[in-house]
């Protein structure tokens, strides 16, 4: 960026923050049943830009999605100022920043430094054992260090154990299913989505005592197909000449660099725990937004945690691991406009039959008002399969009242089938849910073929609907 776009960015930011400064204290509360569903607009372009671009312009969105990103925020928060005054439009920014964006892109920055200051040394034989083994340990692992911290630690020693095979991508997507998807359905840590739950009031162990039998349910039936196709491939004819050519021979000499970051893992399940049970009932009024005081010590202290991180891990661990922040970046910067365009669709559907979106709660609830559980999972799912999961929680969340107290007791199914559907079927497409891009692009990186956006999709159709159709009668 040139001196002259610097310089006239910080006078628009300048003149924009003095022109809202006297009005923040007293920014009006809005009504959802007042505001128009065009105000989804700019929530459905961030969306669509990130499902499109990447397949039609990859060389221009690799350049420019962060700018992508803030263009569609600022489609959304000008003609708001306009609409509803600066000082409205600017306490909205501000809320949903302060409320969900950071405490959520802290979490994620965290773990991501974590799991990337952890190395597995060392090569070993990629079997259908092994692989269904490693699988599982990430699906497992996915709960505790969250789906991006999982895959980021497993997919390199995965490849390098498979690298003398010849069909490689059938372990890399059933990877994408397990550990950077379903395998995170435990904890508020495991996905986006239940982390912004938690957020929102969801306790801590909710999901793993609700989500527990549909995620075990799903994930043995994924590990059970896997080991099958996988040991069909590994005793094919081509398959058996090609694991004399290995490029990485198996080594005895496994081992782990950077343990230290064991101990950062937990401090950050302890900081995530302490802000859910920790409640001294003291906030702070920033810009109109309450922040709690467990949600500030939680978050800067994650900050610290990624901090030491960066100390203390030997170079030659992030280094093993190829470590970048190319990938967190783009999450934080394509979640920054997320997070500011859906706070009017929030919103809307906060005010239920009153708002907008009625059509959408009439498809997910009866006449009566209550709502069709299997219904909630669909939506939930087919919607984060393209629209990314975090943000498609957080509106069937409010869809269904956003009131954690009474979804977690009278309305505990419809939150289970809501939670289930985001973390689920988040692994439908590349753009479900973060780590699935991350992968896919690890994987291309060490040579692997990976399947374009719509095979993809062939594969998740023939291997996930099936099984989220059976999930669904089962379980909701």
């Amino acid at each position: 960026m040139n001196r002259r776009a610097v310089s006239t960015s910080m006078v628009l930011g300048a003149a924009l923050t003095l022109t809202c400064w006297p009005q923040l204290a007293s920014a009006a509360t809005l009504d959802g049943a007042s505001l128009s569903a065009l105000w989804g607009l700019p929530f459905a372009g961030v969306l669509l830009s990130i499902a499109a671009f990447p397949l039609v312009a990859p060389a221009f969105w690799h350049h420019h999605f962060g700018k992508i990103a803030a263009a569609w925020a600022l489609v959304f928060l000008v003609p708001f100022a306009f609409v509803f005054g600066a000082g409205v439009a600017f306490g909205t920014l501000i809320h949903a920043l302060l409320e969900e964006y950071i405490p959520f892109i802290v979490l994620l920055t965290a773990l991501y430094t974590v799991a990337g200051g952890i190395c597995v040394r060392g090569n070993l034989h990629g079997t259908p054992r092994l692989n269904t083994t490693i699988l599982a340990l990430g699906t497992v692992l996915a709960s505790v260090m969250g789906t991006t911290g999982a895959a980021m630690l497993l997919i390199r020693p995965l490849l390098r154990a498979n690298d003398n095979r010849r069909h490689v991508v059938h372990v890399v997507v059933f990877f994408i299913f397990l550990v950077a998807n379903a395998g995170g359905s435990l904890s508020p840590l495991g996905d986006p989505p239940l982390f912004l739950g938690f957020l929102a009031g969801v306790d801590f162990f909710w999901t793993t005592t609700h989500l527990a039998l549909p995620m075990l349910f799903v994930c043995a039936v994924l590990l059970t197909a896997f080991y099958f196709l996988d040991s069909y491939y590994f005793h094919r004819r081509e398959e058996e000449r090609s694991r004399f050519l290995d490029p990485t021979p198996d080594s005895p000499q496994l081992g782990i660099d950077g343990k230290v970051n064991f101990l950062l893992l937990a401090a950050v399940v302890g900081l995530v725990l302490m802000s859910g049970l920790w409640k001294p009932g003291v906030s702070f009024d920033l810009l109109g937004t309450h922040v709690a005081l467990q949600n500030a010590v939680r978050d800067v202290a994650l900050l610290g945690v990624a901090l030491l991180s960066l100390a203390l891990t030997p170079r030659a661990a992030r280094a093993g691991n190829d470590f970048n922040w190319a990938p967190i970046e783009e999450v934080a910067k394509l979640f920054a406009g997320i997070f500011v365009t859906i706070a009017p669709v929030i919103t809307i559907l906060r005010a239920g039959e009153a708002g907008a979106f009625a059509g959408i709660v009439h498809l997910v609830n009866d006449p009566a008002g209550r709502p069709h559980d299997t219904m909630y999972f669909w939506a939930t799912g087919l919607l984060s399969s393209f629209l990314d999961n975090a943000p498609t929680y957080l509106v069937f969340f409010n869809l269904a009242g956003g009131d954690a107290g009474s979804l977690m007791t009278t309305g505990a199914t419809t939150l289970a089938a809501i939670s289930a559907g985001a973390v689920f079927m988040g692994a439908n497409s590349y753009i479900g849910n973060a780590p699935n891009f991350m992968v896919k692009a690890i994987a291309e990186s060490r040579g692997v073929r990976m399947p374009g956006f719509f095979a993809y999709l062939g594969w998740s159709g023939a291997v996930l609907l099936p099984l989220f159709l059976v999930t669904g009668w089962l379980f909701f």
